[in-house]
């Protein structure tokens, strides 16, 4: 009889292949917890250096706005500590300032008189303000009214783009009748003109000879100041020849330009009359030849020749519009070949008026 059947797997093989699965599954969770333990370790260390970039972040912004804190601060204590300096330095000069005022004004009554007053009444013994806005033109009486003294540190030319000035370049329309100007001879003569800011009340005006406050020494003097942009350290010394009359007899101007000092003195008198009698004159051109010339100069707005400024210079301010060279016969425009050019306003420059 013959028997068959199944043969079984050895014993030891079915244990070996047990140990493996057991073996691999303990190096398959080995693994994940390696895994897991190396992710955790990871996220730790980006948690940490995320947390030491804020906390360096924040030390930064922290020491930023310290710095910029100080900084505020510093700069608060430097604007403080200037503006204190400037404010003592301020009333150093106001001090200065308040004892130069004292000194200059010992003994004179300092008193406020407006610009356009035309009462030729003066006060004995005081000093006016004569300079137009916040110009300071100083102006002194002696005891008997007589105006004697005029000073200004500073002579600021008229601006009359900003300035209130009317056609004829005037701040007022008339001036002070100070006693003596109704002679025909005579002008209301400015100490310091308009075209230099000053002003038209008593204080600022005297009796002058019409010849020399118009194209004479006193004019003379008016346009070099102009012609400069202005001047400094100024002082006009008025005298007369007696304590009763307001009508001068000598003028003395001293005053800075470009650090060169000048000093203009003259007589008031006709200039024209004084050269005549000096022989300083030519002989006079016949009344034909005048006709001519003045025919010539009128139809000519480029005319060289000379002619009567106050013939032309209607109010007798020294200063010609075009107005009143058009007025007086004379076509525009005026150019500076023209002998009426030196008394008008060309404000552009250009060697034209009246283009």
């Amino acid at each position: 009889m013959i028997l068959i059947g199944v043969t079984a797997p050895p014993a030891e093989e079915s244990t070996d292949s047990s140990e493996q699965v057991e073996q691999k599954s303990e190096e398959a969770g080995a693994a994940k917890a390696k895994a897991e333990e190396e992710a955790k370790a990871k996220e730790e260390a980006e948690a940490k250096a995320k947390a030491e970039e804020e906390a360096k972040a924040k030390e930064e912004a922290e020491a930023k706005a310290k710095a910029e804190e100080e900084a505020k601060a510093k700069e608060e204590a430097e604007a403080k500590a200037k503006a204190e300096e400037e404010a003592k330095a301020k009333a150093e000069e106001e001090k200065e300032a308040a004892q130069k005022t004292e000194t200059q004004f010992s003994g004179y009554k300092l008193i406020e008189v407006d610009g356009g007053d035309t009462s030729g009444y003066r006060q004995a013994k005081v000093v006016v303000d004569i300079g137009f806005g916040d110009r300071e033109y100083w102006a002194f009486t002696n005891e008997y009214g007589q105006l004697v003294r005029v000073i200004a540190d500073k002579i600021i030319l008229q601006d009359d783009n900003s300035e209130p000035v009317n056609s004829s370049g005037r701040y007022y329309s008339d001036e002070a009748k100070v006693p003596g100007v109704e002679s025909d001879s005579l002008d209301e003569g400015h100490i310091i003109a308009d075209s230099l800011g000053g002003v038209s009340n008593a204080y600022n005006i005297t009796p002058q000879n019409s010849t020399l406050n118009r194209h004479g020494d006193q004019a003379y003097m008016e346009k070099v100041i102009r012609d400069a942009g202005g001047a400094t350290n100024f002082e006009a010394i008025i005298t007369y020849p007696n304590t009763e009359t307001q009508v001068p007899s000598h003028y003395q101007y001293t005053y800075t330009i470009n650090g060169n000092e000048i000093v203009d003195s003259f007589d008031n008198v006709n200039p024209d009359e004084v050269n005549e009698s000096l022989g300083l004159t030519e002989s006079e051109p016949s009344s034909s030849t005048d006709s001519n010339a003045n025919s010539s100069t009128d139809s000519s707005a480029g005319s060289s020749e000379g002619g009567d400024l106050s013939s032309v210079d209607a109010d007798g301010n020294g200063i010609v519009t075009i107005k009143e060279a058009k007025d007086a016969g004379y076509s525009m425009p005026i150019t500076s070949d023209h002998w009426l050019y030196q008394y008008m306003r060309d404000n552009d420059g250009d060697g034209m008026v009246g283009e």
